[in-house]
């Protein structure tokens, strides 16, 4: 019988880890498997939760989780991520630093780098790195989405082609099997888009969690990444295409 007490509790976990597991919930509440995969299925009927391979994860089809929300997924392992980005970001160079969670880990660790030229669409950024006195922020202009503090449309889209940036740091909202970045704003997807064309390089910060997420629209395929960086091993095809591709793969420690 679905057990009302242990929902919310199921909700909160799935919320912090990002996936709850069959096995692992027997044994946090000490019921029988069959008992959660009960649990999982009314709170899946219910919209609450969405049935993957061995448990649940927050659903999200065409709209993205809060942004406070999306930050409390796998903290630490995106806390990993930014440390491994932050070691390869030279200073006295022009960054760019797009939106997303896992940029703003990263964003947090270069408040000693020196000489950096800073863009950015994203608020909560520009809000870490203003403390940084040794480097310049410069923010975009554009139509403030007020979920997340991001600025897209078309004046963040006039402000990113008055630049050529030695390295840009993005995030994206889901990752496909064939290697494509997915998202969910289509205002979004076009400043990405822009940011990449006036990158030399670019570089990818995703958690594995990106990859048990769905979004409805491609911003670009893995092949145009130069480093992708992660928490967990890539499946060996995908693996394997972005060795074909050049794109260079660093795991967080």
């Amino acid at each position: 019988m679905f057990n009302n007490l242990r929902s919310p509790e199921i909700i909160k976990l799935a919320n912090q880890q990002s996936i709850v597991r069959v096995e692992e919930l027997a044994k946090y509440f000490n019921v029988s498997l069959q008992t959660i995969r009960k649990d999982l299925n009314k709170l899946c009927s219910d919209g609450q939760l969405e049935r993957v391979h061995g448990g649940a994860i927050i659903p999200s089809h065409i709209e993205n989780i809060e942004y406070e929300q999306r930050k409390k997924i796998n903290l630490l392992g995106k806390q990993a991520i930014g440390r491994e980005c932050a070691k390869k970001i030279p200073n006295e160079i022009c960054l760019f630093m797009g939106i997303g969670t896992s940029t703003e880990t990263a964003a947090k660790l270069l408040l000693e780098h020196k000489n950096l030229l800073i863009v950015t669409n994203n608020l909560n950024i520009a809000n870490v790195l203003k403390n940084n006195a040794k480097s310049e922020v410069v923010i975009t202009g554009g139509n403030l989405r007020k979920s997340d503090g991001a600025l897209i449309g078309q004046p963040a889209l006039e402000t990113i082609k008055n630049f050529k940036f030695d390295l840009a740091i993005l995030g994206c909202s889901a990752l496909d099997s064939e290697g494509n970045m997915l998202d969910f704003d289509t205002q979004e997807i076009l400043v990405n888009q822009s940011i990449i064309s006036q990158a030399d390089k670019t570089y990818l910060l995703a958690d594995h969690t990106k990859f048990l997420r769905k979004a409805p629209v491609k911003i670009a395929p893995l092949s145009i990444i130069d480093c992708f960086f992660t928490d967990n091993k890539l499946e060996p095809e995908l693996l394997e295409k972005c060795r074909s591709w050049n794109t260079e793969i660093r795991y967080s420690e």
